[in-house]
């Protein structure tokens, strides 16, 4: 197995226009805290709130192109959002492994997003499994 307890990884993502666009074209989610500039403002928020689902794509993304193994296929996700992400921030991800287990060939991992202000804006776990 490729990976080691407390092994550490780091990616960087940023919600970009062309992100956000991709994804409200994909999934239709038109709440107007996500498009509506003012109406997330009443609501007490800096702008318009980036879908927290992105953050699951960025994810998969990690897990498919950025681990040193290429044959891995997610089991379970599990995002717990702290803060707002907005529009064009620049976000790290950070992802620790937290357990090995080479008899059924899974790894889980403690997930981290943090914003450029270093503030956590989500946390969560990851279990992905070593397909052989």
């Amino acid at each position: 197995m490729s990976f080691t307890l407390n092994q550490s990884f780091r990616e960087r993502f940023h919600v970009s226009e062309q992100t956000y666009e991709g994804f409200m074209q994909v999934f239709k989610d038109r709440n107007p805290l996500h498009t509506d500039e003012k109406f997330a403002q009443s609501k007490g928020f800096a702008g318009r709130v980036m879908h927290g689902n992105i953050l699951n794509g960025f994810l998969s993304y990690f897990v498919g192109e950025c681990l040193p193994v290429k044959n891995l296929i997610i089991h379970s996700q599990q995002l717990n959002y702290a803060q707002p992400v907005y529009l064009n921030d620049e976000l790290l991800l950070e992802a620790t492994v937290s357990a090995v287990s080479e008899s059924v060939n899974t790894v889980e991992m403690k997930i981290r997003f943090t914003n450029a202000d270093g503030g956590t804006v989500a946390r969560g776990k990851l279990q992905i499994g070593i397909l052989l």
